[in-house]
């Protein structure tokens, strides 16, 4: 008599059709406020516990495998739950599913942006809105610390040089994080437990690194090399890709003005979806439409390849210590690089008593309230922005004497973008 358990058994058909999954992640792309933390119970809470579509086995293997990868949380996960029943196609269509309405939207800001950055409303909502993610990234950089670090002294070593240097440079240094992942490697794992899924994983952040070197003179090939590069180094948060983002489209190819850049990473956050659509705006600030596909399709194909590649192998390779040792070094150092980044980006953001009230207050609430979603924190400053800075024309240029703002961006950026603002 056959074991019933046996691996000739065939699988129980999906109780749900593709199609029903692609609505249900257009939705969530949609509506999916909160971060990468509340799109993932709203995952669990939805395909496992309500729906029952995904079993909870297969989730935490997909939990797992978008914590242990490079790539943005929520999006690999979303990957991976396409490609539980449904294989490549399902990973592939789940996957835009969920990408594509943020990317509409971000894109569609960046037209009014661009037409309209100029004017003292826009320049008085950013001026709140700058101040606001200062706070919201700092207090994202505590929760990742006390999550991840515990009181591992080498992790807090490497937390504290990473955020040094990120803090020196203004900007992050990629070394530092493969360093960091090799460092926790060799001393908590011996070389035997190395796996080749893990050698793999570490030459496609290279690989794009030295593309990115290579690219030549055209516009839209430097920006999809760059962006390649750049999403091959989120670790677990979409905040990690902030300093990288900072260094290279900042001070490296002088795409945008310091303001414009924080002006890019409040657009993501009051957007639902993941946070490092953010991509997708600065791409159209740079190079149009087209500069916004590139620089989306750089950022999120990594991660989708960092899903798809190692996910049947995964329920054997995933755990070795080799792995998990590499992932805990480079996670480490990324999470020290946003808390860095605290610092980079407030330099420019708090310009006033004002501002630096508005980014107190922000940690504040954000303490208090841990459920607060960060859209409506966003909202509020935006609000409290204009209240300050809008009712006069004196009062903008007040603002702009302390902190240069943004002007509207020219269609393919080639040269320095004038000065302006930084989930």
């Amino acid at each position: 008599m056959s074991d019933p358990a046996s691996p000739t058994t065939p699988p129980a058909p999906p109780a749900y059709t593709l199609w029903q999954m692609l609505r249900y992640m257009l939705g969530l792309g949609t509506w999916g406020f909160g971060g990468p933390v509340a799109l993932v119970g709203y995952m669990y809470r939805d395909l496992v516990e309500r729906r029952r579509w995904i079993a909870e086995g297969d989730y935490k293997e997909g939990m797992t495998l978008a914590q242990l990868m490079p790539g943005p949380l929520a999006a690999q996960l979303a990957i991976y739950l396409g490609y539980v029943h449904y294989r490549v196609l399902g990973a592939t269509l789940v996957g835009l599913a969920f990408v594509l309405p943020s990317f509409l939207m971000v894109v569609a800001i960046g037209a009014v942006y661009r037409a309209y950055g100029g004017i003292a409303w826009m320049q008085a909502v950013f001026y709140g809105v700058g101040a606001a993610v200062v706070g919201i990234i700092a207090m994202s950089a505590w929760k990742l610390t006390t999550r991840n670090l515990g009181r591992d002294r080498l992790l807090w070593a490497i937390f504290a040089v990473s955020a040094a240097v990120t803090v020196g440079t203004r900007s992050e240094i990629v070394g530092v994080f493969l360093g960091a992942g090799l460092l926790v490697w060799l001393l908590r794992a011996p070389p035997e437990a190395w796996s080749r899924g893990r050698v793999n994983s570490v030459a496609a952040p290279l690989a794009a690194c030295l593309a990115s070197a290579a690219c030549g003179g055209h516009q839209l090939a430097r920006i999809g090399a760059y962006f390649a590069y750049a999403g091959s180094f989120v670790f677990g948060s979409g905040l990690a890709i902030v300093p990288f983002l900072y260094g290279g489209v900042v001070q490296e190819h002088h795409w945008l003005s310091e303001r414009q850049f924080v002006d890019a990473v409040a657009v993501a956050m009051i957007t639902p979806g993941p946070v490092v659509i953010t991509t997708a705006f600065i791409g159209y600030l740079v190079a149009g439409f087209w500069g916004a596909v590139v620089a989306a399709a750089g950022t999120f194909v990594p991660c989708y390849l960092f899903t798809i590649l190692p996910a049947p192998y995964f329920k054997t390779h995933g755990k070795r210590p080799g792995i998990v040792a590499f992932v805990d070094g480079v996670t480490a150092a990324a999470i020290g690089a946003i808390a860095g980044a605290v610092i980079v980006i407030g330099r420019r953001s708090i310009t006033d008593a004002a501002t630096a009230a508005l980014a107190l207050i922000t940690v504040g609430v954000l303490w208090r309230f841990k459920k607060m979603p960060e859209p409506l924190i966003v909202l509020c400053a935006a609000l409290v922005g204009l209240a300050l800075q809008w009712p006069g024309a004196g009062a903008a240029a007040a603002g702009a004497s302390a902190a240069p703002v943004s002007a509207p961006v020219a269609a393919p950026v080639a040269a320095p973008a004038p000065a302006a603002a930084t989930r």
